[in-house]
């Protein structure tokens, strides 16, 4: 039966759930690579170093997706530009599999980041299509299957690639890409574009967008400065592990990111709640989590204790700020929802970027006490520009 979704008319059930699962599905082709590296680095003789590469171009593909393809979702037919990047995934993924050097796994993971965005062209939709009382709690969802995509995607890997090998989950992966394009193509309805113009002028419009939206610089600002503090944890957590008490292997690292479940469940939830409870209380509300997460990891990081409950706070606290600015965001300028979530992306990996720089250097100089001022000072900047303003 074709399905015409219209403008806050309510999104029905098999497609949310279809956007939920399959947005899950199509982010994990970020996060596989990360437990397969040392299998990699093995097979094609390459250093550690460059193994490492793939990770960060895989993430410079995804952010060059957010800022060039995301948009035009306003543009163009979004059915067509997400069948396309799931055929780009396809041979991107098998092209991993197959790949005869290092270079070719670059190249390939460039194409898969930029193809992996998906999920945040499916976001708009469940904003877009909802009734108005059922936004946050949908997008919530969505982000939801997006969060367990993340997590689900770390261990599926690490396991395939003990049982069967790295190249194997790859070629799952680009099978699962194949069958996310046949339950899109037969579930998602036509949508038709917003923008009338070009890509040149649909690209000037975010600037636009930026200048007349006041409260869309506020709430991508603060929600990527608490991922820098986020990520600032994740990214020195490793070599906290590995030094005394614990002198923990990546094995452990591994197992405490499953962890970060809570805040996948805290998705569906807060997302559900903006509205009633307000977006500068839930704002305060992780704020709170967070700045007690760091007290946590820094005046009981030496027990396991203290960290299982600091990432689990930093973890609820990230997704009440993100959740609640992200939801909110879409209310601003409706047919313009692709390019406001492009500022909105974009911003927040560079917030997440710079916390991993400040973690990264100041891990360098003053260790474990070092990554916690860092990681609290960008919270509280995130705070203090919340106070200074009404939104």
């Amino acid at each position: 039966m074709k399905v015409e979704l219209k403008e806050n008319s309510g999104l029905p059930a098999h497609i949310l759930w279809t956007l939920a699962i399959v947005a899950g599905i199509s982010v994990a082709n970020i996060y596989y690579n990360q437990p397969l590296l040392n299998l990699i680095r093995h097979d094609l003789g390459v250093s550690e170093f460059q193994a490492n590469l793939i990770t960060v171009i895989t993430q410079i593909g995804y952010a060059l997706g957010l800022l060039f393809i995301v948009p035009l979702g306003d543009l163009y037919r979004r059915k067509i530009i997400i069948l396309a990047n799931f055929t780009l995934l396809i041979f991107s993924l098998l092209a991993i599999a197959w790949a005869p050097n290092i270079h070719t796994v670059w190249a390939a993971s460039l194409l898969t980041g930029i193809g992996s965005m998906i999920p945040q062209i499916f976001v708009p939709i469940a904003s877009q299509f909802s009734r108005p009382e059922n936004k946050g709690r949908n997008v919530g969802i969505v982000i939801s299957g997006l969060l367990t995509g993340i997590l689900a995607s770390r261990v599926v890997s690490g396991y395939v690639g003990d049982v069967m090998g790295w190249r194997e989950m790859y070629l799952i992966a680009a099978v699962l890409m194949a069958l996310c394009a046949v339950v899109v193509l037969k579930v998602l309805p036509d949508i038709r574009p917003t923008f009338e113009g070009r890509y040149g002028g649909l690209m000037k419009s975010l600037f636009l967008l930026i200048r007349d939206y006041p409260a869309l610089r506020i709430y991508s600002i603060r929600s990527g400065l608490v991922f820098g503090s986020f990520l600032a944890m994740w990214s020195c957590l490793a070599f906290k592990m590995a030094g005394a008490p614990f002198h923990a292997g990546s094995d452990v690292v591994g197992f405490l990111g499953l962890c970060g479940i809570a805040g996948a469940l805290t998705a569906s939830f807060v997302g559900g709640y903006v509205k009633r409870v307000g977006i500068r209380n839930f704002n305060y509300i992780g704020f709170a989590l967070n700045l007690s997460a760091w007290s946590l990891l820094y005046f009981c990081g030496n027990t396991y204790a203290g960290i299982i409950a600091g990432i689990l706070l930093i973890d609820i606290g990230m997704q009440c700020v993100q959740l609640s600015n992200q939801a909110s965001i879409f209310e601003l300028c409706p047919s313009a929802s692709n390019r406001v979530n492009t500022i909105f992306m974009t911003t927040y990996f560079i917030g997440g970027s710079l916390g991993t720089f400040l973690a990264g250097s100041c891990w360098e100089m003053w260790g474990w006490t070092g990554v916690a001022c860092a990681g609290t000072a960008l919270t509280l900047c995130a705070a203090l520009l919340t106070a200074c303003t009404t939104k």
